[in-house]
């Protein structure tokens, strides 16, 4: 009798050191899906992969994570639905490729001037919290990344607004509006299709950070690239989380994916810039040449623009819909943001 008692109290104690020694995760191991646009090699898509990784590290492996880059499991344009309805459980793909269905997010994609991704991406995190849209409530944003200045990379160089006219433009989101300002023709499509679209003559020219020229090649169809930085928009990413797959994590889980996203922040905001920097590099390697407007046409392609803020304030208010406080509260930090981040 009493060995029987001892063999069972010693079965209840190894079961006690098997769950609390980690050894008994197994049992309890949350596994999910990452839908990730970017390609493999792209550092957004590796500054994406090395977060999942952190996040299985603090959670002592409990957490599995597999990212597919590429738009492999849902493509860009249909990422965010895709993490709707569970295709895949987290996703990394632009507001911009889905335009209208995000409407105060798209206060950031007018040219208010961004100096740079760290700057970007800052603005974007705080203006989420700020503006909480309810466009955004069926899903679990995690945090906001977002890309440098926008600007005009040409296969024929342009200096003015007279030889951006009638241009044919690779553009997405509310930045087609931009390019419309300008005098040239928006011609919406993601980034993964804009190399081929460039080199066949679909599109004359793209709108975008400088980090495309590199980091998606584009600095072999492209001849000439202008600074416009009066101009600068940026395109805000999510990373956002399946609304039933967060709310099924325990506390201590959602702690870690907080902490997590919150470092990530400024990972993604220098990996940006990085990028920017390579960019610059690769093109000018290539014999591509970089045009600086002059402080009198900067003020003219500035002056063009303007009306699509009007517009942006307009048509969003009709809507019943906060246009007017999206543009100041993007305004007011993004002007805090520049005097923080140098």
């Amino acid at each position: 009798m009493k060995s029987s008692r001892f063999i069972t109290m010693m079965t209840a104690l190894a079961a006690v050191i098997f769950i609390f020694t980690g050894i008994g995760h197994a049992a309890n191991d949350i596994k999910l899906t990452y839908s990730i646009f970017f390609p493999p090699s792209h550092v957004q898509a590796k500054a994406g992969e090395s977060w999942a990784k952190e996040i299985e590290k603090r959670t002592n492996g409990q957490v599995k994570i597999t990212v597919f880059p590429g738009g492999t499991l849902t493509p860009a344009d249909q990422c965010y639905d895709g993490v709707v309805k569970g295709i895949s459980d987290i996703g990394m793909s632009a507001f911009a490729y889905t335009r209208g269905r995000f409407p105060v997010m798209e206060a950031l994609d007018l040219p208010l001037g961004f100096p740079s991704g760290r700057v970007a991406t800052r603005v974007a995190n705080e203006f989420f919290k700020v503006m909480k849209p309810k466009a955004l409530e069926d899903v679990k944003i995690l945090y906001l990344h977002a890309h440098g200045p926008g600007l005009l990379h040409t296969k024929k160089p342009v200096k003015t607004l007279e030889d951006l006219r009638g241009m044919k433009i690779r553009s997405t989101g509310f930045s087609a509006k931009v390019v419309e300002a300008l005098g040239a023709v928006p011609v919406a499509m993601p980034q993964g299709e804009t190399y081929e679209s460039l080199q066949k003559g679909v599109v004359d020219g793209t709108f975008g950070p400088i980090e495309v020229l590199k980091g998606w090649k584009q600095a072999e169809v492209v001849k000439s690239t202008t600074e416009c930085y009066e101009v600068g928009y940026t395109t805000v990413f999510f990373v956002a989380m399946n609304l039933k797959k967060w709310n099924a994590l325990p506390k201590d889980i959602k702690k870690i994916f907080g902490e997590v996203s919150s470092g990530w922040i400024d990972v993604h905001g220098k990996a940006w810039d990085t990028s920017d920097a390579d960019g610059r590099a690769f093109t000018l390697s290539l014999g591509n040449q970089i045009i600086k407007l002059s402080s009198t046409e900067s003020a003219r392609w500035k002056k063009a623009v303007t009306p699509t803020i009007d517009e942006y304030i307009k048509n969003t208010d009709a809507k019943g819909l906060p246009g007017k406080q999206a543009v100041k509260e993007a305004q007011t930090i993004l002007a805090k943001q520049r005097k923080k981040v140098k």
